[in-house]
């Protein structure tokens, strides 16, 4: 694969598109255990981003995924780094991280 200059925002929007396409309802976040780790709910992350509890539990059980910017906002609410909201076995196999 060629080594483009391509900056961080853009990897991850592919990656993120990537996931979208690819692994429809495949455990790609870890949001649900993240949630457990810190001991907040779902209704609490609902309230804090201002969305419907229901889009937040779709996030939790991977029937859906967050747009890049909200997954910025929870990653911040939630302390962790970007790389942690995402399942071990999709970092694996899109190491964007690196490059």
């Amino acid at each position: 694969m060629p080594n483009f200059s391509v900056g961080y925002d853009v990897k991850l929007k592919i990656f993120h598109y990537l996931c979208d396409k690819k692994f429809a309802m495949a455990k790609i976040n870890r949001l649900k255990s993240i949630l457990v780790e810190k001991n907040r709910t779902n209704l609490w992350l609902a309230s804090q981003l201002r969305v419907n509890p229901t889009t937040v539990s779709k996030w939790c059980t991977n029937s859906s995924q967050p747009d890049i910017l909200m997954m910025l906002r929870i990653a911040q609410l939630l302390d962790i780094g970007i790389k942690d909201f995402y399942d071990d076995s999709i970092v694996e196999q899109y190491e964007v991280w690196q490059q």
